[in-house]
């Protein structure tokens, strides 16, 4: 049972999982800190989570989603949405042929992500609101490949490749002091991606890999840091 260090709460405890993981029933919102002030990242209907501590601080405990290995921390009123999984998360290798034949699919879902009314959303991975490295990996995600969640993360797990060989459905990275932000190369010139509004366009849109455009294209190009390529699915 959890165990509940703060004060009492109207939610029973939750119950022991025999696999250790327990199985979202709807989407959750995790944070960063026990606080819930700042959005971590989401978990969409169906994934699999662990406790990483069995007390709770300030209403919130620390648990991982086993899918991408991610961290973060989840409010005490939502555990009563969440069921014991079964079994436990199983990784499937997914080869970089296979993810070849599912790179239009890929790029459709993100130009139809891009159709639907959005913005940016610092921590969103769920429709329709997306942070950069949330839409790449909710895109990959929805074709069964499982990318790390940020994209300093991501750029450490694709294998790195020069501009000359960039292919639709490569990942483009940009970074200040370090990686900070991610887009989908779709092919002649042309990227998408989920960006600011400070420095972005505040949802989801598609930017010409050139100095040449308009400010937001051109502050991005001289931030370009990296190009990669997912060649399998993540496994944390």
């Amino acid at each position: 049972m959890l165990v509940l260090s703060s004060p009492a709460t109207s939610l029973d405890p939750l119950p022991p999982s025999v696999s250790g993981e327990y199985c979202c029933r709807r989407p959750l919102n995790l944070y960063n800190c026990a606080t819930g002030k700042e959005l971590a990242t989401q978990a969409a209907i169906g994934r699999h989570l662990k406790l990483l501590e069995t007390s709770v601080t300030n209403q919130f405990v620390k648990v991982q989603l086993c899918e991408d290995g991610y961290s973060a921390w989840l409010s005490l009123n939502d555990l009563q949405t969440l069921d014991c999984a079964a079994e436990s998360y199983q990784f499937k290798k997914i080869s970089r042929q296979e993810i070849e034949t599912k790179i239009p699919t890929i790029i459709d879902f993100t130009k139809a992500a891009m159709q639907q009314p959005n913005y940016y959303l610092w921590g969103g991975t769920i429709a329709p609101n997306y942070d950069c490295s949330g839409l790449m990996q909710a895109a990959f995600c929805a074709s069964g490949i499982w990318l790390p969640r940020d994209s300093y993360q991501q750029e450490a797990f694709v294998k790195k490749i020069s501009y000359e060989e960039l292919l639709p459905g490569d990942l483009i990275f940009f970074a200040n002091t370090r990686v900070d932000h991610v887009a989908l190369y779709l092919g002649n010139g042309y990227y998408i991606h989920s960006s600011g509004q400070e420095v972005g366009r505040n949802k989801i849109a598609i930017d010409p890999l050139c100095n040449q455009g308009d400010k937001v294209s051109t502050y991005y190009y001289e931030k370009i840091y990296s190009f990669g390529r997912v060649m399998e699915s993540y496994c944390p």
